[in-house]
């Protein structure tokens, strides 16, 4: 018996219709499989089978209308060739594609214009929600949060009363545990080498070195702190800037990226990391590991705030009722090579026991562990 001609839409290809007659089921038991909705074990199969075997591919545009939903998530964040961004995105990223979603990635520059045109192009409901992840948080930048009409989840520090889903970090703690790490290594001539004061962490973070500094009761020497961006070339040139009027014996730096720019400048300076100055990043980004000596950095959970605000903007799209929610993530710090403790009273050299002429001193390398 031949079977029973499948049904197509005008331009030929095939439809629901076609994909259910194949399966033998009905056809509001194949919309709910195509659309992801659900059904039985066996139908899911079903239906599967049949739409490969017919060739279904369907139509997302429709799907969007009737749904009011795009299947997209945006993300915004200030440089996406920092590698913090990069770990923060691949997370994101994760949760995103096991929802069934796609994500799109926007850099801002840290242009406070930019990041509230994206917020208020959100009105054409091109995504379901959005990730920011602004280094200034402007009114501009809260009216366009609270205006959204879409779920937007902010990576940041956010005041206190923002109706907004957030997560953060606290940043001030991570340059503290930095710093107690370098004053108990002995080190007291700490600098610190910082992105822009206008920024949400240049503020917090020059705030936090200030304070651990305090707190162990050493004076603030103003020479010893510089202020650039938070890119390799601003680090390595305010790192210089401070080499040229002060002799630190530790650098805190703000990110990874001026962390690096900071090391190259030492070691163009003829400065050994860490005999003569340890050094200490932020992030612990792959860029800390990748580097020699391998650098000791403050973590900020940049991949673990990525899962967190994706699961978090995922929530909001499915119940907008929800109140708004606040999640932190704590700092710790991994000490590597560039900041580990080296013994002072060890010589580089044993002594010469012998008369003139007797065999050369065995070098001894300091120990350093990573």
């Amino acid at each position: 018996m031949g079977r029973k001609r499948l049904q197509e839409s005008a331009d030929g290809r095939p439809t629901v219709h076609t994909v259910a007659a194949r399966a033998g089921v009905s056809i509001a038991s194949a919309s709910r499989v195509l659309n992801g909705v659900g059904g039985s074990p066996e139908t899911i199969r079903k239906v599967r089978e049949a739409a490969a075997e017919v060739g279904y591919v369907p139509n997302a545009i429709a799907r969007s209308l009737q749904s009011q939903r795009t299947g997209l998530v945006a993300l915004a964040v200030e440089d996406i060739g920092n590698p913090v961004y990069v770990e923060m995105m691949r997370a994101i990223e994760s949760v995103v594609a096991a929802s069934g979603r796609q994500l799109l990635v926007h850099a801002t520059g840290g242009q406070i214009g930019n990041e509230t045109a994206l917020l208020r192009r959100l009105a054409h409901r091109y995504v379901d929600g959005m990730i920011v992840s602004p280094i200034r948080v402007t009114d501009d930048h809260l009216a366009a949060l609270v205006d959204s009409p879409v779920p937007v989840v902010v990576v940041g520090q956010l005041p206190a009363d923002a109706p907004v889903d957030n997560v953060r970090t606290d940043s001030r703690t991570g340059v503290g545990l930095a710093v107690d790490h370098l004053v108990a290594a002995g080190r007291r001539r700490i600098g610190f080498v910082n992105g822009p004061l206008d920024t949400v962490p240049g503020a917090a973070r020059d705030a936090g070195f200030r304070a651990a500094l305090a707190a162990h009761g050493i004076d603030l020497d103003e020479r010893l702190i510089e202020v650039g961006d938070f890119r390799y070339a601003a680090g390595r040139a305010a790192t210089e800037r401070l080499l040229a009027r002060a002799r630190p014996d530790a650098l805190v730096c703000a990110n990874d990226l001026i962390a690096v720019g900071a090391l190259h400048a030492l070691l163009a300076a003829g400065h050994r990391v860490p005999e003569d100055v340890a050094l200490v990043g932020m992030d612990d980004t792959e860029l800390a590991r990748m580097m020699f000596p391998q650098l000791s950095s403050v973590s900020l959970g940049s991949a673990e705030r990525g899962r967190r605000a994706a699961e978090l903007l995922l929530q909001r799209i499915a119940d907008p009722t929800l109140p708004p929610r606040r999640e932190q993530v704590a700092p710790s710090l991994a000490v590597r090579a560039s900041s580990a403790a080296v013994p002072d009273a060890a010589p580089m050299f044993l002594p010469a026991t012998g008369p003139a002429g007797a065999d050369l001193p065995t070098p001894r390398t300091p120990e350093v562990t990573a």
